[in-house]
């Protein structure tokens, strides 16, 4: 499937970290074959998180439409669209852990469940440490459904000179894995 053809969601939680939510919707904004559409979802708590951690609101770009997080006629809320992708960035340990259990309360756990049924790509981004054995389990239960588990953890291999470059060797990563052609750092190429 072409980049332009896609639809993905990107679902924000209120774990610590939202700027990695943030630059990943800002990347994909500049990629050259866009997807048709992302629609973006955050928690309840999301948006007061990311103005304190990065000093900025999230205001929608292009093709991207928010969506209510309790608005379960959202057409991903069925296996029946054509939505092919959900990234949860930054993914709290609560929202890991409802998912790994089927418990579909808000329209990111829908979307979560409704792509693991399909079996499309779900790519979570937990950003917690340390884990404990709920976590670990958790993202175990998640992984054997078919999930990527894409911690938070940046690579120091480029050299990163600023906060930012840091941030985005981990968005770099979450888009190759998600099916971008997206430039980043390769090892020893």
């Amino acid at each position: 499937m072409e980049s332009a053809d896609r639809k993905i969601i990107v679902a924000i939680s209120g774990a610590s970290g939202s700027i990695y939510g943030l630059r990943l919707l800002e990347e994909l904004r500049r990629l050259e074959n866009q997807p048709a559409e992302v629609a973006v979802l955050f928690t309840s708590n999301a948006r007061e998180i990311m103005l304190q951690e990065t000093g900025s609101i999230y205001s929608p770009h292009g093709r991207e439409k928010i969506y209510d997080i309790h608005d379960f006629n959202a057409p991903f809320a069925s296996g029946s669209s054509s939505f092919d992708t959900i990234i949860i960035c930054p993914a709290s340990m609560g929202m890991v852990g409802r998912i790994a259990s089927g418990v579909s309360d808000d329209l990111v756990t829908r979307a979560a469940d409704v792509m693991l049924k399909e079996k499309r790509r779900v790519i979570i981004v937990p950003r917690e440490t340390p884990y404990n054995l709920i976590h670990l389990t958790n993202m175990k239960l998640l992984c054997e459904a078919g999930a990527v588990i894409l911690p938070a953890s940046p690579s120091f291999y480029s050299n990163p000179a600023t906060i930012d470059e840091l941030v985005m060797t981990v968005v770099e990563r979450i888009l190759i894995i998600a099916g971008f052609n997206a430039r980043t750092y390769k090892w020893k190429e």
